[in-house]
C-alpha cells in the first residue's frame, strides 16, 4: 500500500510538472505590460503541488524550472522559475501545519497575499543582478528600475500570483472530489 502511495505521488508530481511547463509555452492568454509579460495560470501547477505536500511542491517547482531551461527560455526566466521553490516550500509547510487555512475566503486571501509577497520578492531579487548587469531587454532600461523591476516584476508578480492561486483553488476543489489525491490542504 505504501508503495502505491509513493507511485501515485510520483505520477501526480510528474503530471503537475508537465502542466507547469506546458502552460507558459502554449498559453494564448498572456498579459503584456512592456517590458514584462504574465501568462495566466502559469503557477497553478505549483499551487496545486503546495496543496498536496512539501515534497510535491519542491519536485514541481524544480521540475518546471528545469523544463524552462530545456525549452530554451532566457536564463533570467529560468532563474525566476527556480525561485518558485522558495514560496512553494514556505506555502506548503504552512499548509501542512494549518491545512484549513484555505477553507475560508478571508484566510485564503491573506495566505495568497503573503505567498504572493514572498513570490514577488524572490523574483525581484533574481532580476536585480540581471538588471544592473545590463542583461535585460532595452524595455527594462527605458522604463527605469522602479517601474520595470519593483512595479512590473515585484507588484505584478504579487497580483499574478494571487490570481493563479485563486485559479488553483477553483480547480483543486472539484478535482479532489473526483479523484483520490493525497492532500494536506482542502477547500470547502
Amino acid at each position: 500500500m505504501k508503495r502505491n502511495n509513493k507511485l501515485n505521488s510520483m505520477v501526480i508530481s510528474a503530471l503537475l510538472c508537465a502542466i507547469g511547463i506546458i502552460i507558459p509555452i502554449i498559453s494564448p492568454i498572456k498579459i503584456t505590460m512592456e517590458p514584462a509579460s504574465f501568462t495566466l495560470a502559469s503557477h497553478v501547477a505549483i499551487f496545486i503541488a503546495m496543496f498536496i505536500s512539501p515534497t510535491t511542491a519542491i519536485f514541481v517547482s524544480v521540475g518546471t524550472a528545469v523544463g524552462f531551461l530545456l525549452a530554451g527560455f532566457p536564463i533570467v526566466i529560468v532563474f525566476r522559475a527556480a525561485s518558485h521553490v522558495i514560496f512553494a516550500v514556505i506555502g506548503s509547510l504552512i499548509l501542512k501545519k494549518h491545512p484549513d487555512i484555505i477553507k475560508s475566503i478571508k484566510s485564503a486571501q491573506l495566505f495568497s497575499f503573503g505567498i504572493g509577497l514572498i513570490h514577488g520578492l524572490c523574483e525581484v531579487l533574481v532580476v536585480i543582478p540581471f538588471y544592473f548587469g545590463n542583461n535585460m531587454s532595452s524595455g527594462y532600461y527605458a522604463k527605469g528600475f522602479v517601474t520595470s523591476v519593483i512595479l512590473l516584476v515585484g507588484v505584478g508578480t504579487v497580483v499574478h500570483s494571487m490570481i493563479d492561486f485563486y485559479l488553483a483553488q477553483v480547480i483543486w476543489k472539484p478535482v479532489t472530489k473526483a479523484v483520490k489525491i493525497p492532500q494536506q490542504a482542502s477547500v470547502n
